[in-house]
């Protein structure tokens, strides 16, 4: 029998056999076990009729100020694919966590939307290798996520209302992993307003070696005229008031260029692979305020390695019009909301502490 664990799939490996186990979790198998699945008697109201082995199951409901254990798995395995959806009035009102190995801080702590690059409760269709979300509100996310001796999800409703039809599958293989194989880690964090003259802090205190895969940003912008020259940096190591890494502007960061504009006079959307920027909502026209951009980058072919330490922060930095032939940059006070996806050893730094509720709505 093969040797191959089943992990790292892509086309190359695609038709190697392996002894993994492939096992998954949703409401209708809720512990994922072998002809666990189908089993329910009691459900939704639309199954009365049919009975055991029909759609009796298939999602959850969560209760007011409440976390739910979605997953509960013993190790070691990896999970490689989640699917979710529900109301879109809950995507910042949800927190998904994910624990490793029996850690008691979530090595995931993220809004249910920003994970899967949603920050601003509406649907935009995101076409990407690591996350997918389709018509209309299903979000997938293939991010390889290995543990060794056992993996938590959770879900937690920071609403005092119920959220009715919750709708999950989590998908994982039950196989050895390799000791090189790091772990998952995924990081929220907002500036509403980002004070006039300070950078936005993505990521910071983080120890271990590792490497940095993923940028989401949810950013809205409180002043008319170009907003995105501000620069991505990326200090590693024991790097200080210089960092190692250090991009050009905001959108040669997302892979786009002079401000996203086309048609002339327009933001163009756009989804890719690795690179994109899905999401445009402008209330009041082209380069005016509150324009709201959800914009993803994966570092999937070129990860940011670090051995020690690592800090990531990016600039809110707009461009003043010339009125004698002069324009000039300015700092911002927007709203920017990230989430930053990163692979470690463990353990971790804490986490800060998430916001209350009012505090994560967009």
């Amino acid at each position: 029998m093969s040797n191959f664990n089943g992990l790292g799939l892509h086309l190359g490996n695609l038709s190697r056999l392996s002894s993994a186990q492939t096992r998954s979790i949703s409401a209708e198998n809720p512990d994922g076990a072998r002809a666990g699945g189908a089993r329910a008697t009691e459900g939704l109201d639309a199954a009365r009729e049919l009975g055991q082995g029909w759609k009796v199951r298939p999602c959850i409901d969560l209760d007011g100020e409440s976390v739910v254990t979605l997953a509960d798995i013993e190790g070691p395995g990896a999970i490689q694919h989640m699917w979710i959806t529900v109301t879109s009035a809950a995507w910042r009102r949800l927190v998904l966590r994910c624990y490793w190995d029996g850690e008691e801080s979530p090595s995931i702590e993220v809004p249910l939307g920003d994970f899967f690059c949603h920050g601003w409760g509406s649907f935009a269709q995101v076409n990407s290798l690591p996350v997918a979300v389709n018509p209309t509100g299903g979000f997938n996310s293939y991010w390889e996520m290995p543990f060794r001796q056992h993996a938590r999800v959770t879900i937690e409703n920071l609403d005092p209302e119920p959220v009715r039809g919750f709708f999950y599958q989590i998908t994982y293989a039950l196989t050895e992993v390799e000791e090189d194989r790091a772990y998952l880690h995924a990081q929220w964090r907002r500036n509403d307003p980002l004070p006039h003259g300070e950078v936005h802090t993505l990521l910071d205190g983080v120890r271990g070696q590792g490497h940095y895969v993923g940028t989401y940003l949810a950013w809205e912008v409180h002043h008319d005229g170009w907003w995105g020259e501000g620069e991505l940096k990326f200090y590693l190591d024991g790097d200080q008031e210089f960092p190692t890494i250090c991009g050009t502007g905001t959108e040669d960061y997302f892979g786009g260029a002079w401000a996203f504009e086309h048609p002339k006079g327009a933001y163009a959307e756009f989804s890719t692979p690795y690179l994109g920027m899905p999401q445009i909502l402008l209330p009041d026209g082209f380069m005016r305020t509150q324009q709201r951009f959800g914009l993803y980058r994966w570092h999937v072919q070129d990860p940011i390695r670090f051995t020690s330490d690592l800090k990531v922060t990016v600039q809110a930095l707009g461009f003043k019009s010339p009125l004698n032939g002069k324009g000039r940059f300015r700092p911002l006070e927007d709203d920017i909301a990230s989430t930053a996806f990163w692979y470690q050893t463990e353990p971790h730094a804490p986490f800060p502490t998430l916001p209350e509720r009012d505090l994560l709505e967009p």
